[in-house]
């Protein structure tokens, strides 16, 4: 059953989601992920790295917010994909989200202390206790200062989503005017100074078209916020409204803020001088204005304070989702009667982003995360997909439920014994059956049904062969494109294979009907992906293009990381999963069983 959470005035106006999305994103994104993705990846087309993981982030937040509405569920993409796609690539997905979320925090968290650093007077300022010290022998430099931050947000949100919505939502605002004032008096020095990083020698794109998709796959990580508007649903009165407006609204600030400010810092110092750990602040500092830099170091400071609770916010009810379906310990899924939070989700989560926070770098935790996130958002729109054209004719009812399925047969008979009568009851059951006797045996009754049904299997079959060949199409397509070690006539053949898999998908999936179970799967009335098939294949072939995009490095990484999640899964989440003691209803009859609309027990 869906666990109502404490709901606060706040989450309950769409102000409040924008606000909530706004606070999770910006922060990372341009306090940190600046610096060094001009340096490493994209030279002055910083803003074009931006613009298109916008694009794709956009694309997903119109699949995140039909999804969000039909099935508000604080399991986010994790709860998607349990409905639409299985419990086993759900596992994966919710075991990828845990990393975004946890890995999320552990990057904004390591780049506060350079930003704090500079009101002690530098870099190496900090007190001992908090400054960064690299272990004697190892290549790693250890962060007490982020490690420490971690602990005061965990401790912040286990006091209750009402008190940390409220402070995140007065440092967004204030984080805004700083932006606004970086925007303002940044175009000011660089039509002043001529903008001197736009004349660099390398041009506009210094490290080619794939250094800058390459930079667009790691920005992509200062998106992510907008999906902690999602993972929140269960703390929305009305998420058919809010979570879209919200989500929507959010991203659009975002991105928009996102571009003009890396406008502005690219332009004032050249990509090759930025500052990999405080771009913005240092770029006012070498242009004279060292007050500005300390207001900017401020805005810093508090946006990523924000950003490191919006990541940790979502991560103990991702565990708290994938706990109800047995796929983790119930510890997981305990919520505090008196804070309505579920405090020791959150504990386990502050305990592991702090300890990454401590020990990682931020490049490669910014690289780690937007694995998950693409993921994430993939998945979202093969599930648009799957609900569309596909979708779940029966849905699995608990074992604690299964009672109640029981009560509504035999409530169904009395009905029915009452209507015909006690007397007549046998009299009138044998004349119904003979009618319907008569009438399937009747020649063109027969045939229509048999045609109907026969029609309806097919259109099926040929969906889900469609979202197939769409899916591998994009595979083959967007990895041969990426191979550059690949001859040209060997990558011009295998793409064209993998387009003409992907465009013959797609044109069956606008030939063919969308089925009409759409209209009374999960929640009515809610916001509707608009241009599908075209919006989620996008998406498709976007997300997947920046997941290969991310380096060899990157995905040993994670790849580690989800071979774990397949064996903790076939070791304990497949055993202990809910699914072992379920029975598979109608989704018509699911839904009276669960007695309202507003309830979503039956996709959690």
């Amino acid at each position: 059953m869906r666990h109502e959470l404490n709901c606060p005035p706040l989450a309950c106006l769409v102000l409040g989601q924008c606000w909530q999305g706004v606070g999770s994103t910006i922060g990372a994104g341009v306090y940190v992920l600046v610096g060094t993705v001009a340096r490493e990846h994209s030279g002055p087309a910083l803003t074009l790295s931006f613009l298109i993981a916008g694009i794709a982030a956009a694309l997903s937040a119109f699949c995140y917010a039909e999804l969000a509405s039909r099935c508000p569920s604080a399991g986010s993409a994790y709860h998607y994909s349990y409905i639409c796609v299985g419990e086993g690539v759900a596992w994966l997905i919710g075991w990828a989200l845990i990393l975004e979320y946890t890995i999320g925090g552990s990057a904004v968290a390591r780049g506060i202390s350079p930003n704090l650093a500079i009101f002690f007077g530098g870099q190496d300022s900090l007190p001992w206790i908090l400054a960064r010290h690299q272990i004697p022998w190892l290549d790693v430099v250890v962060d007490p200062c982020a490690a420490f931050l971690v602990f005061v947000v965990t401790g912040l949100l286990c006091v209750g989503i009402k008190e940390s919505s409220f402070v995140q939502g007065v440092v967004t605002v204030l984080n805004c005017f700083v932006m606004l004032f970086v925007i303002i008096a940044g175009s000011y020095i660089g039509f002043q100074t001529g903008w001197v990083g736009y004349k660099v020698a390398g041009g506009f794109f210094p490290y080619g078209a794939n250094g800058m998709l390459a930079g667009s796959a790691t920005v992509f990580f200062a998106y992510i916020g907008f999906d902690s508007v999602a993972s929140t649903a269960e703390e929305v009165k009305n998420p058919q409204r809010d979570l879209p407006l919200g989500i929507g609204t959010a991203l659009s600030i975002c991105c928009t803020l996102y571009m003009l400010v890396s406008v502005v810092i690219v332009g004032l110092v050249p990509y090759f001088a930025m500052d990999p750990d405080t771009p913005i602040s240092s770029a006012f500092a070498k242009h004279g204005m060292h007050w500005a830099m300390y207001l900017v170091t401020t805005g810093a400071v508090l946006a990523l304070c924000s950003t490191l609770m919006g990541s940790i916010l979502p991560q103990p009810r991702i565990l708290m989702a994938m706990a109800r379906d047995g796929l983790l310990p119930s510890f997981f899924s305990d919520v505090h009667k008196t804070t309505q939070v579920p405090v020791k989700s959150t504990i386990v989560t502050g305990i592991c982003a702090a300890a990454l926070a401590f020990f990682m770098d931020v490049s490669q935790l910014a690289g780690m995360v937007s694995v998950g996130t693409l993921l994430a958002f993939t998945i979202v729109a093969v599930s648009i997909l799957i609900l569309r054209y596909v979708p779940p004719n029966e849905v699995p009812l608990p074992s604690s439920l299964q009672v109640s399925f029981r009560l509504s047969q035999e409530n169904d008979e009395e009905k029915l014994r009452g209507t015909l009568g006690d007397n007549d009851h046998e009299q009138g059951s044998a004349e119904i059956s003979d009618v319907v006797v008569e009438s399937i045996n009747d020649p063109l009754i027969e045939k229509q049904l048999y045609a109907s049904n026969l029609n309806e299997t097919k259109r099926r079959k040929t969906a889900a062969c469609s979202i197939a060949s769409i899916c591998i199409g994009v595979l083959i397509l967007t990895t041969s494109a990426s191979a550059t070690f690949l001859p040209f006539l060997v990558t011009c053949f295998v793409c064209a294979f993998g387009g003409l898999l992907l465009l013959a998908g797609l044109g069956m999936l606008c030939w063919i009907d969308q089925d009409d179970g759409r209209h009374s799967f999960g929640h009515s009335g809610g916001f509707i992906c608009p241009f599908v098939p075209l919006l989620p294949v996008m998406c498709i072939l976007i997300n997947t293009y920046l997941l290969i995009n991310l380096g060899g490095g990157t995905w040993m990484r994670v790849g580690v990381w989800l071979v774990m999640g397949v064996f903790v899964y076939i070791f304990y989440g497949r055993t202990h999963s809910s699914l072992t003691d379920v029975v598979y209803v109608p989704v018509a009859e699911a839904n009276e069983i669960y007695g309202s609309p507003s309830s979503s027990g039956f996709v959690a």
